[in-house]
């Protein structure tokens, strides 16, 4: 197959920002008349009962976690294995009926809104564990299992899954993503913790990413497609199960709090432990605001001053040393002493507090919405970011507590806001934007977890710039010639 390189072009700019999530008339006549004829097939592949044209259930299928409106799917198919996926696909594929593959619908950039319309793909009834081997760290899962639904499972074997973003979200729904959280700094983003895909195409084929079966701690085999596809949005195939690395849960866990009279003594803190090789687990950034907030919220009683939450894993003697080394560093950077939580019970709280930061940012503003935004910049570059941001905040009135995973210079605004101030809404778009440029002004990224679904579109072209862009139009145009797979996400919308 010939790949063919065109440029992908930007809506015109009386659209900034904007979502168009309704279909013209036109659009929408042809759409009825492709489903009309295709209900039936789906319904003799995955039966009556596993095919939904019921409104309720077509909006919950539309919308996520973000501020993006709910654009939802002409029909909801909920396929239980991945031959009933590849047959529905073939289908959709004949018929250039857009595709909209559903995990859990915790995504923060309206990744999973229907905005050409289409059948949503909701992958809820794939939900078995396949393949645990214990002695080789790996397991394969379907996309209906979560997070938390695998370390359950993990439970009784002294093995773990420890990628963690918070959400109770489907792993391949975090491998579509490539999302991360809180224990990154030591195990890894999703991109490194994914050892094998099967992957449903547009036009059904089924294949395996790393070869069937295959489970390799690493490889030099040809091109790396699984990392091609971990982090694509659904805009390349179907994620229909992945092949995951998995760690000895630690002889022993101990979490601690260190305040901070700056954020430059917070993040000085963070570089030092890490330069002095401390392998630790979690290092957690909120500042004054988000502290503040996390107290109200979660009954806590810390400083409201910026915050580091740390955790510590290994064995007895290693967390001594690690603590030792960590708290000489911290002390020397004008760091409280720390408050522990040592056992499982108030280590869970802890942590509980910082993955509930966005209900307690809620809370400052009751019957207002919030929207999470994250950038990751070089980590000598975080304070002047976090300092450049809290004063656009402020200048600009707006109310958006700040977390960050310092350990590898990624941070969230979490921006509360109130959906029916036109004004106010403007004011946060504008500020996104520019929390966006301004990490890419210092050589980061316009989004280190949360992808780019809808939102960011604009800005990837602006990181990315046009040859790239390119390249990966070209990707998108030789697996995906007739833009079936999640359309409008991830790359702008070409005219034609």
């Amino acid at each position: 197959m010939v790949i063919s390189l065109t440029l992908s072009r930007r809506l015109p700019s009386r659209w900034p920002g904007l979502l168009r999530c309704c279909s013209t008339n036109t659009e929408s006549s042809a759409r009825s008349a492709v489903l009309d004829n295709v209900l039936s097939t789906f319904r003799s592949i995955c039966g009556e009962d596993n095919v939904s044209l019921g409104e309720a259930v077509r909006e919950q299928h539309g919308k996520d976690e973000s501020v993006h409106r709910c654009c939802p799917p002409d029909v909801v198919v909920f396929p239980r294995c991945v031959e009933e996926v590849s047959a529905l696909a073939k289908v959709c594929h004949h018929h250039r009926f857009p595709i909209i593959p559903f995990g859990t619908g915790t995504g923060l950039e309206g990744g999973v809104g229907a905005v050409k319309g289409g059948v949503c793909f909701s992958l809820r009834n794939m939900d078995q564990v396949l393949d645990l081997h214990q002695e080789d760290f790996d397991v394969t899962v379907e996309p209906g299992v979560t997070r938390k639904a695998l370390n359950a499972y993990l439970r009784d074997t002294g093995l773990w899954f420890p990628v963690d973003p918070g959400a109770d979200a489907s792993l391949c729904g975090m491998a579509a993503t490539s999302a991360s959280g809180t224990n990154a700094v030591r195990y890894g983003t999703m991109r490194e913790n994914v050892i094998n895909l099967e992957v449903v195409l547009a036009d059904g084929t089924i294949i395996h990413t790393a070869g069937n079966g295959r489970r390799p701690r690493k490889t030099s085999a040809g091109y790396n497609l699984t990392n091609l596809f971990v982090g694509s949005e659904g805009t390349l195939g179907i994620i229909t199960k992945t092949t995951l690395r998995l760690y000895g849960i630690p002889e022993a866990m101990v979490s601690a709090v260190c305040s901070f009279p700056s954020i430059q003594d917070a993040v000085d803190s963070t570089v030092q432990v890490l330069q002095a090789g401390v392998p630790i687990a979690r290092i957690e950034f909120l500042d004054d605001v988000m502290i503040d907030a996390c107290n109200r919220f979660s009954g806590l009683s810390y400083p409201v001053t910026p915050t580091l939450f740390l955790e510590f894993h290994g064995s007895e003697q290693s967390l001594e040393e690690q603590v030792n080394t960590t708290e000489d560093i911290t002390h020397s950077n004008r760091g409280s002493d720390f408050q522990w939580a040592r056992d499982a019970e108030t280590r869970n709280q802890l942590w509980k507090a910082r993955h509930d930061a966005w209900y307690a940012a809620l809370a400052l503003r009751p019957g207002c919405k919030a929207y999470a935004t994250d950038v990751c910049v070089p980590m000598s570059r975080l304070p002047q970011i976090i300092v450049e941001t809290k004063e656009d905040l402020i200048e600009n009135r707006l109310t958006g507590p700040i977390a960050g995973h310092v350990g590898d210079g990624n941070f969230h605004c979490l921006m509360v806001v109130d959906p029916n101030n036109a004004e106010e809404m403007h004011r946060v778009h504008l500020f996104t934007e520019r929390l966006a440029r301004r990490a890419l002004a210092m050589d980061g990224t316009c989004t280190g977890e949360h992808g780019v679904g809808l939102g960011k579109r604009a800005l990837l072209c602006e990181e990315m710039g046009p040859m790239a862009i390119q390249v990966m139009q070209g990707l998108k145009d030789a697996l995906d010639p007739y833009n079936v797979m999640n359309p409008g996400k991830i790359l702008q919308p070409r005219e034609l």
